[in-house]
């Protein structure tokens, strides 16, 4: 049975490159306005996989994404790094000196944000999705207006590429997670988990389950604090680990389960090479 895999934009969007990537190109896709919108169609059942960024080399982790998927215990099944090369485009004939609006998705313009210092006539809108911006630019023939999104929205759109390239840095990787409802079963290749934690408010206390990790031969990829909104002061640590053998990890998550104050699994999947 073909999966029905829900993304955050439309067709073009760089969440839907990362399914072309990961699942095959010839994937189908559900495509939803929002982050918040697509979860709530995990959790309906009307798609069975849903594929959410959650951070980028610029500009850092997509905090919101981290609490979706905690308060909606959802389970991180996969992840797929991708290269995020963004386009400035719009109506052929249109130039940079012609266009007046600038609208994209936010994490978009901030990527962008040392170009458009360039062009302080530009004004930047925020808008819901990169790629479904292009398309609008294409259906209703917006003139002035231009779109940040990928080469292959201007493919589909039949936009004309005004600027190439015009992230920030050149390696602007964004990380994707690949989110199910489900526990998938634990098997011998899993060699990464994605794990939530709260502690009690004592000096070193963080630095005590850090040490259980490295004692438990576990490598910390990535660490994150989120307030927790009940309890004023309090927060949650989101991190990420890598581990050789599965032993090992299974010995860490028993101290942890022990130590937290409360501990939760995320994710336990097979980390691609």
């Amino acid at each position: 049975m073909t999966q029905k895999i829900g993304i955050q934009g439309v067709a073009g969007s760089f969440h839907h490159q990362v399914v072309m990537e990961y699942f095959g190109e010839s994937s189908p896709i559900s495509p939803y306005d929002s982050f918040p919108s697509l979860v709530q169609g995990l959790l309906a059942g009307a798609v069975d996989v849903a594929v959410m960024a959650i951070e980028n080399s610029i500009a850092g982790s997509i905090i919101p994404n981290y609490a979706l998927i905690d308060h909606n215990n959802l389970v991180v099944t996969g992840e797929h790094y991708l290269n995020i090369n963004h386009q400035l485009l719009a109506l052929s004939g249109e130039t940079l000196e012609t266009i007046q609006e600038v609208r994209s998705h936010p994490m978009a313009l901030l990527q962008c944000a040392n170009f458009f210092q360039q062009h302080p006539h530009i004004r930047l809108v925020e808008a819901d999705d990169t790629a479904a911006v292009a398309q609008r630019i294409a259906e209703n023939q917006w003139k002035g207006l231009a779109a940040i999104a990928s080469a292959a929205a201007a493919k589909r759109y039949d936009l004309a590429t005004l600027a190439p390239s015009i992230q920030t840095i050149e390696n602007n990787i964004t990380r994707f997670v690949i989110v199910e409802r489900e526990v998938p079963e634990l098997n011998a290749t899993v060699n990464k988990a994605a794990l939530m934690f709260t502690l009690d408010h004592q000096r070193g206390s963080l630095a005590t389950i850090l040490n259980v990790m490295s004692d438990c031969q576990l490598n910390l990829t990535k660490i994150q604090s989120l307030p927790v909104i009940e309890i004023p002061g309090k927060y949650a640590f989101f991190v990420d680990v890598t581990f050789d053998a599965l032993a090992h990890y299974t010995k860490a998550k028993s101290i942890l389960t022990i130590m937290a104050q409360h501990f939760k699994v995320l994710g336990e999947y097979t980390k691609k090479k």
